[in-house]
């Protein structure tokens, strides 16, 4: 099955409570969402012990820890929220993008979960849950809205007309934001996970290192972070063939590199809250948890009379509260799942339907 189908008998009543399940990559997250009441209970497993001496997230590890963790952070949950299965409307869950091991282990107990307890099961876009994760504070983003969406595999500029109506209109030609935080922290050393390490580095140096702004200088709304490593790379070879590489020269380069890629990032959204006229970004995704990001953003949208919204810290990341938020949207739209498991590795926003309810 390539996408949910429309089911015939919904959308549903007031008071749906939905579970989401989150399992698309190394982080196993569970929630219940009201429709009425919003967010009644969630919970969150990382898995950063189990990948952290490897350097990296090994996809079989990820899995296997998937396993073991989602059944009893599900009774949990649910527990906390002092609801039952059989009290549920639905069982939302991440199928795509990400890693297909994990995508596979999630989808296939939500599924099982949905057919046991007679109710639908919602196959939720990853990056449509991010993108919507900003709808569960106050103030609520209003549509439409632009939405930058920033992580380890994802780097985008959306263009969010309504629910489920995505125009990506700029996106990474090659590594993601995220992803060269934790290259670019590999090459100093730090630990795993990389980002925040050198996040919190770059808050100890100068920007006395000049790295190159990728594309700002072309039309358009696309991104490119490989050169902007690559800069990196040479300049630890260079101090480190002169053995001058000190802690200090480390932390000028974490925070010369990071505010590289926030200017790119920060001149990128202005460009394109005034291409569209709109006044809203959106800022989801890992990468969005930065501060000197949200900082600059502030500042510059500010200029340009645009509002930044956020989810709170812990849902910028990985979360099952984005998953239960976004299946109980496309829930009451009518769109679920026929009953197959649907895993897409790769999963491009703009196949999704608009979610029209009736």
């Amino acid at each position: 099955m390539i996408s949910p189908d429309l089911a015939a008998d919904l959308p549903v009543e007031h008071d749906v409570q939905v579970l989401g399940i989150e399992t698309s990559c190394d982080e196993t997250g569970v929630a219940v969402f009201d429709a009425d009441r919003g967010l009644l209970a969630h919970s969150l497993y990382s898995q950063v012990p189990v990948h952290a001496r490897y350097g990296g997230v090994v996809p079989e590890l990820a899995s296997r820890d998937h396993i073991r963790k989602l059944l009893p952070l599900i009774d949990g949950t649910l527990a906390e929220a002092g609801v039952t299965g059989a009290e549920l409307d639905g069982v939302a869950y991440t199928a795509g993008p990400g890693l297909i091991g994990a995508l596979l282990v999630g989808g296939t107990l939500a599924e099982g979960l949905a057919m046991g307890w007679g109710i639908p099961a919602v196959a939720v876009h990853h990056m449509e849950a991010h993108l919507l994760a900003a709808m569960l504070e106050d103030p609520v983003p209003e549509f439409p809205f632009v939405a930058l969406l920033v992580s380890g595999g994802h780097t985008m500029l959306v263009d969010v007309k309504g629910p489920g109506e995505y125009q990506v209109m700029g996106q990474t030609l090659d590594d993601a934001a995220g992803e060269a935080f934790d290259k670019t922290a590999k090459l100093l050393d730090l630990p795993y996970p990389g980002g925040p390490a050198l996040a919190e580095l770059a808050t100890q140096g100068q920007a006395h290192f000049k790295f190159p702004r990728p594309m700002l200088k072309k039309p358009g709304l696309d991104f490119s972070f490989s050169g902007l490593k690559t800069a990196v790379m040479l300049q630890v070879r260079e101090l480190e063939a002169g053995a001058s590489l000190s802690e200090s020269k480390r932390a000028d380069i974490a925070k010369s590199f990071e505010e590289a890629v926030v200017d790119t990032l920060v001149a990128k959204s202005a460009r394109a809250i005034r291409q569209t006229g709109y006044t809203g970004l959106v800022v989801a995704g890992g990468v969005g948890a930065n501060l000197s990001l949200r900082s600059q953003l502030r500042t510059e949208l500010g200029k340009l009379d645009a509002q930044v919204y956020y989810p709170r810290l812990e849902f910028c990341t990985d979360n099952g509260a984005m998953v239960a938020h976004a299946g109980l949207l496309r829930l009451q739209a009518g769109y679920v799942s026929t009953g197959g498991v649907v895993a897409r590795p790769r999963w491009e926003l703009s196949e999704l339907q608009a979610m029209v309810s009736d």
